[in-house]
């Protein structure tokens, strides 16, 4: 249901909110196990959204923007890779066209499900119990 790419970056930020200081690519691809190069694309679009900040420097690397009480797993998930609310019915049927059948209509009733959980889950809930860990030193 979800893609390759939101995971990635839900990994990445769990890291992150972790960490509390800045990372690199080459760290947070290593905790989390996500390519590099693949890593640093999905980063590239949660800094373009505002949700992590690239800092440059020696002590530079990523970070997150926000605290993590204010960062729900929904916000992520959208910068990232949409969730696609089923508006129109996909058959394109003319019976269908001012109402989706029960098919797609109980399709879009999951994901608004989906997304009202996404919008309730914040990273302070999510690592309440820790995923990664400190770095080691």
């Amino acid at each position: 249901m979800f893609s390759q790419t939101a995971e990635y970056a839900l990994r990445a930020v769990a890291y992150l909110a972790e960490q509390g200081e800045p990372r690199t690519v080459a760290q947070i691809a290593a905790a989390t196990k996500v390519p590099p190069s693949y890593l640093s694309k999905v980063l590239q679009s949660l800094a373009k959204t505002g949700l992590v900040v690239s800092q440059r420097g020696l002590h530079g690397g990523f970070h997150l923007e926000r605290p993590t009480d204010q960062l729900c797993v929904f916000d992520i998930i959208q910068a990232v890779d949409p969730i696609q609310r089923i508006k129109t019915c996909p058959l394109d049927l003319p019976q269908h066209a001012q109402h989706l059948c029960n098919l797609h209509q109980r399709m879009d009733d999951t994901l608004a499900q989906v997304e009202r959980v996404f919008r309730q889950t914040t990273f302070a809930e999510v690592l309440e119990t820790p995923i990664f860990g400190p770095d080691p030193d």
